[in-house]
């Protein structure tokens, strides 16, 4: 009435009108924002630049579209540290996976391309298939030699929740591993997420300090921002990837970061976000 603006020139403007600091957009979900927002407990949200590395990619090797180099170089064009091939394992035949034979050859390429490569670590890494059983698609001997070993449901994705659980913590239970990829198998518009129980799960990956990710490909974006909020309040390491099937999709980081912030996600809760000799050091934990 009296013609003075209390607040709503600016954002900031209208949370100070009702004694409240920014609260950013991706936090408005009524979620706990205004009363961590009172606190001046808001969580400082994780930026594109806290990245690293990209821990989830394929190549020619299997189902990819360009070659080990041209994906290893696109990671050093957007300023990583470091990258992981992985290529999918045998049982996944539609993606063309490699058997032990074809992941050795698969490293005698890579082990070349280090030397030609300065200024980023290029790890040797598989995105395993999770069998029926629970147990792994390679043998252990096979497992020793990669520097990374993300592990994934692909098949036989009906089962029952009690049964798909029990498989998914046995796989995780192995010693190789260190991150469970795409957890709930989502495809957005495509195929609904498996039936499991996440809160195992999530404990599970706590007691055998295993990072969970999340899958930053648009098809995916899998955890969803639930999820992510859930693994964040347990103190789960996640590892944000992009899946990239090309060079190209490489820069769906974007999108994986997008949804970490929706999750409350800051630096220190997502393991790519590591320098190379800290991230190589969170590697040799289980050793």
């Amino acid at each position: 009435r009296t013609g003075k603006r209390i607040g709503g020139e600016t954002e900031e403007d209208v949370f100070k009108a009702v004694d409240l600091v920014w609260v950013p957009p991706e936090l408005r979900e009524d979620r706990g924002e205004i009363q961590a927002a009172r606190q001046n407990k808001l969580p400082t949200l994780i930026t594109l630049d806290d990245i690293r590395g990209d821990l989830q990619m394929h190549s020619l090797w299997s189902d990819g579209m360009h070659s080990i180099e041209a994906m290893a170089r696109m990671c050093q064009s957007l300023g990583y540290e470091y990258c992981a091939i992985t290529d999918h394992s045998r049982s996944t035949r539609v993606a063309g996976g490699l058997d032990v034979k074809g992941f050795t050859a698969q490293w005698e390429e890579i082990d070349a391309l280090r030397q030609r490569l300065d200024g980023i670590m290029l790890l040797k890494g598989v995105e395993l298939d999770i069998l029926a059983d629970g147990s792994l698609d390679l043998p252990d001997e096979a497992l020793e030699g990669f520097d990374i070993v993300l592990i994934s449901v692909h098949s036989r994705l009906n089962m029952t929740k009690a049964q798909m659980t029990k498989r998914i913590l046995k796989a995780m239970a192995h010693p190789a591993v260190d991150i469970l990829a795409h957890p709930t198998c989502r495809q957005l518009n495509k195929r609904e997420p498996i039936e499991v129980d996440l809160e195992e799960v999530f404990h599970a990956a706590k007691e055998y300090d295993i990072a969970v990710e999340l899958d930053g490909h648009p098809q995916r974006l899998d955890l969803n921002d639930v999820h992510v909020h859930r693994a964040r309040e347990l103190g789960l390491k996640i590892a944000i990837d992009t899946d990239a099937h090309s060079a190209d999709q490489l820069r769906f980081m974007q999108y994986g970061v997008d949804q970490g912030r929706r999750g409350w996600l800051e630096k220190a809760q997502v393991v790519n976000t590591l320098p190379w000799p800290e991230f190589r050091q969170w590697l040799g934990r289980r050793d």
